[in-house]
């Protein structure tokens, strides 16, 4: 078991806080915790940067802190995309006929739903309509399309939604025999797959925020319950796994703290001011 967070005696020394977005900052019902603006902002005052880290496109995650984006970093796209104070520091790029061979793939099989992140616009099948509410609560700008065979615009992640909440198995079974060798995939917790270039992960994003910022990783914190967020939890000084985390998770952080229904991400921000202001 991991020890609680307030084993931490080094609160103090955090610069730059990082944290996953859904069952992790956002409660099951995936609304905003109140009081996370105020938050942001006095983390500010006190020198400390908050950082939004998601497999959220940047559209998705600038809606979530509709009044605070400007004032902190965010990291989209698991690492591929990474913005300062609304600012873009850095951007990655898939291949074009990499996205179509994983599309396809996905199309081919039909247990899932795949979709081509572009950014601000996100390219899924017209037979897969019917998955518009799910897709919705991350992807803004949906364009239908019939075939993902002639697309060709610049993107930098595909995302594959699980309808049976059974990417785990979809992953080993489908996706990794196929593409390990030619991309990196994780599993989003239960319900989806993304896929990356190889070298693009949370981890990969919080080394140049940080680098960015001129801050050293052992003064980050970082913030997870789920696989996606094990590069980045693996990567800074201060880690926290919400206590709604599976076991296996507890491999790869050093602290827990309170559930993402319990606030638990706020409770250690809160700690944190506290310890700065000691």
């Amino acid at each position: 078991m991991l020890p609680f967070y307030t084993s931490d005696a080094d609160l103090a020394s955090i610069k730059l806080i990082a944290t996953d977005m859904d069952l992790t900052l956002l409660p099951d019902d995936k609304s905003m915790p109140a009081g996370v603006d105020e938050r942001v902002r006095a983390l500010a005052e006190a020198g400390v940067y908050f950082c939004a880290a998601s497999g959220r496109p940047a559209p998705a995650l600038r809606e979530c802190f509709a009044a605070s984006h400007g004032e902190m970093a965010l990291i989209p796209d698991n690492g591929g995309t990474i913005f300062v104070r609304d600012e873009l520091i850095y951007r990655d790029l898939l291949d074009v006929q990499l996205y179509r061979d994983i599309l396809t793939c996905g199309a081919e099989d039909g247990r899932v739903v795949p979709a081509l992140c572009a950014f601000e616009t996100s390219y899924v099948l017209e037979r897969d309509r019917a998955y518009h509410d799910e897709l919705s609560i991350y992807y803004k700008d949906i364009v239908y399309v019939d075939s993902f065979a002639d697309l060709n615009v610049e993107a930098n992640k595909v995302s594959v939604l699980c309808p049976d909440w059974n990417s785990p198995e979809v992953l080993a079974n489908l996706f990794e025999p196929a593409f390990s060798d030619r991309v990196y995939i994780t599993c989003a917790g239960n319900e989806w797959i993304d896929f990356m270039n190889h070298g693009i992960d949370k981890g990969s994003g919080i080394r140049r925020l940080a680098a960015h910022l001129g801050i050293e990783l052992a003064d980050v914190a970082a913030f997870g319950d789920t696989y996606n967020d094990i590069p980045m939890l693996e990567t800074v000084g201060h880690s926290f796994l919400v206590a709604n985390a599976a076991e296996h998770m507890e491999a790869h952080a050093r602290y827990r703290c309170p559930s993402n229904n319990d606030g638990g991400v706020l409770e250690v921000i809160d700690a944190i001011l506290a310890a700065k202001r000691a």
